[in-house]
């Protein structure tokens, strides 16, 4: 059960730090029709997507991937009490969050997917 309840903290740190970003980010576009940047190191969320879409349609995206990241959120809890149906939407939900990692240009989502998976692998056995 440890396996699943790392998941479920990892998920919820995930969307929090990830996902809730995206509405501070929306209302800055809109504002100032370029992306903010963090710590004037790189844009936030500036990857492919950036370029490729106008402000509008970004930001609908940006909302799109706030609230993909919920949902996965939202698994978090049920996995804590050792879900297995849960647990294997935490997982289905990863390929789809992998679409958005590169569209906004998000390293750091990579590693955490590949966290998520490894203890979901990890925890099913011990799933309920």
């Amino acid at each position: 059960m440890i396996y699943a309840r790392i998941t479920s903290v990892l998920t919820c740190l995930y969307a929090a730090c990830f996902g809730v970003p995206a509405v501070p980010v929306s209302i800055w576009v809109a504002h100032h029709h370029t992306l903010p940047t963090f710590e004037d190191f790189f844009p936030m969320y500036g990857g492919p997507w950036w370029y490729r879409f106008q402000n509008g349609t970004f930001t609908v995206v940006l909302f799109e991937f706030l609230t993909l990241t919920l949902v996965a959120a939202l698994t978090a809890v049920p996995l804590w009490k050792g879900s297995k149906h849960a647990a294997a939407a935490n997982a289905a939900l990863l390929p789809v969050e992998a679409l958005f990692w590169y569209g906004f240009g998000l390293p750091i989502p990579w590693f955490i997917g590949l966290a998520r998976a490894t203890l979901v692998a990890f925890a099913w056995k011990a799933l309920k």
